[in-house]
């Protein structure tokens, strides 16, 4: 519901992040791009006709703000008038509209729960909601015990009916270390399944089951070192944490439980965590395109699934910015396994620079050494969908390649029963094409994987392919090793470019499972 106002959002050619689902923009009007609406909360204008005071507001009190020019949304509690937000807003007015005089939780998170409205929108805050929520029942008995099951009250009635079984976690020490151990009951965890944070005393372990988050979030009675390992046993479903401690103690207890501390909730409900990370390289991909990578902090565990991505943040002008980003691999030519001790201190982003926009410009500013904020990974794609897979056809244009990176990589090197891996690459010119080299080698080095470039605005020289996606480049391309192979296609480019693909591929026959569409939110 609510958006970032920014012309960079999804921008036109740039397709770096990864959601379900798509919506369409309305062209804002001269002067009210993001920098505009800045510029706005900070000339001391009175946004929510209050004359700065703070109030409670009743749910009878919020229905009656439901116009256009008097339009109150409540999010999360917190009450804000977004009428003077309404022109700089590239969702439009409508989709404001549809939670004006009401609570707008469900809606923006439908849309874009990790945009940071709290930022975005202090100026326009009224106040909170008079109805405070009531403590739970066991909120005492959880303060006292840390280990075993999940607490019956903690885990919604719907989850338990629908959802995995509840995890359980236990602790146990030595001399010099302490192992934290992860129940969760199902066989196919892995290393990215887990996300592990220890920021000052808040210790920080969220664990991914199916769809659904499971949380511990601990105070530490002592101090630990910076550096743990994470292991998992697969087969079994369980997850080790080894902590080091920093004086050879005996610990009474593991510490004291935090905000949503063994909780199993389903992701979407979940906030989004950041940790700061070092940017310690960057270099040209092409004229506007860089590889930026990041180094995690010690003190934290993070592996970013295959078709995933992570947001980053940046304050800029004093207002926290948030763009979704897909990590790709240092090279389409390094080996890519599923190593037993992974290097996962490093994440790569390919990003083009845009140099009217605000957020990429000031990332590209940005000098080796300093911090980006980062989160934990979010989307829908299924490493599942590659069981027996036999041919793997990827479809991009520009920075729709992101995704690609990856896939290509774990495609070529873990599928076994794979026997072609067909990208077709769409561009502008010769000069946009991100890492053209590397796939021809690549294509030279492996047999079964095939790249065509397809070029909208070719010069004179090219004796390439030529144009636009169509029926007519999609048919041609599309053609399976045998009758009844089992396929996987993924499209990812501009909204419009990844619309009528998966249009012309209904058209063509494939089934919705077997299309992966990687589309802007």
């Amino acid at each position: 519901m609510l958006n970032i106002p920014s012309q960079a959002f999804p921008a036109p050619s740039s397709q770096q992040r990864v959601a379900s689902g798509g919506r369409s923009k309305v062209p804002l009007k001269q002067g009210r791009s993001l920098m505009d609406w800045i510029r706005l909360t900070k000339s001391g204008k009175d946004l929510t006709g209050l004359k700065g005071r703070l109030i409670e507001v009743t749910e009878e009190e919020l229905k009656k703000h439901n116009t256009k020019d008097d339009c109150w949304i409540c999010i999360r509690g917190f009450v804000y008038n977004v009428s003077p937000y309404m022109e700089y807003h590239p969702g439009g007015e409508d989709e404001l509209m549809k939670a004006a005089g009401s609570d707008g939780t469900d809606l923006f998170d439908q849309v874009h729960r990790w945009v940071n409205y709290e930022s975005m929108l202090k100026e326009c805050l009224v106040g909170r909601m008079a109805v405070k929520p009531a403590v739970p029942k066991d909120y005492h008995e959880e303060k006292k015990v840390l280990n075993g099951m999940l607490p019956k009250s903690q885990v919604p009635d719907a989850l338990a009916k629908e959802g995995p079984v509840s995890p359980s976690y236990d602790w146990f020490q030595t001399d010099s270390l302490v192992t934290i151990v992860i129940y969760t009951k199902q066989k196919d965890v892995n290393l990215d399944s887990v996300i592990v944070d220890h920021q000052y005393d808040s210790f920080r372990a969220e664990t991914i089951i199916k769809d659904y988050s499971y949380l511990i979030h601990i105070e530490l009675s002592h101090a630990i070192q910076e550096d743990f390992s994470v292991r998992v046993v697969a087969n079994v479903g369980k997850i080790e944490i080894v902590l080091k401690k920093k004086e050879n103690t005996s610990w009474e207890c593991l510490g004291h439980p935090l905000e949503n501390h063994n909780s199993l909730i389903p992701k979407k409900d979940t906030g989004l965590y950041y940790r700061k990370c070092q940017l310690i390289s960057k270099e040209d991909a092409t004229y506007d395109t860089k590889l930026f990578c990041l180094m995690l902090p010690p003190s934290t565990h993070l592996q970013v699934p295959i078709g995933q991505h992570v947001y980053l943040k940046l304050t800029i002008t004093g207002t926290e910015i948030v763009k979704p980003y897909t990590p790709v691999s240092d090279s389409l030519l390094s080996e890519f396994k599923e190593p037993v001790i992974p290097n996962n201190k490093y994440i790569y982003f390919l990003i083009k620079i845009y140099p009217a926009g605000l957020f990429t410009p000031e990332l590209d500013h940005l000098q080796i050494g300093d911090f980006v904020s980062v989160s934990n990974p979010e989307g829908n794609f299924k490493i599942a969908q590659f069981q027996e897979l036999e041919d793997l056809f990827l479809l991009a244009a520009g920075t729709g390649f992101t995704p690609m990176v990856k896939i290509l990589n774990y495609a070529l090197t873990n599928i076994s029963s794979l026997r072609k891996v067909k990208l077709m690459f769409f561009n502008k010119t010769e000069d946009d094409i991100i890492w053209r080299s590397q796939l021809e080698k690549l294509a030279f080095k492996d047999k079964r994987f095939d790249v065509q470039f397809v070029l909208s605005q070719p010069t004179s020289e090219w004796n390439g392919k030529k144009g636009c996606i169509s029926p007519g480049l999609l048919s041609e391309f599309l053609k399976r090793s045998l009758d009844n192979s089992k396929v996987l296609i993924c499209i990812c480019g501009p909204a419009p470019f990844t619309e009528q693909g998966m249009r012309m591929l209904h058209y063509l026959n494939f089934s919705k499972d077997e299309i992966h569409a990687f589309t802007a939110s």
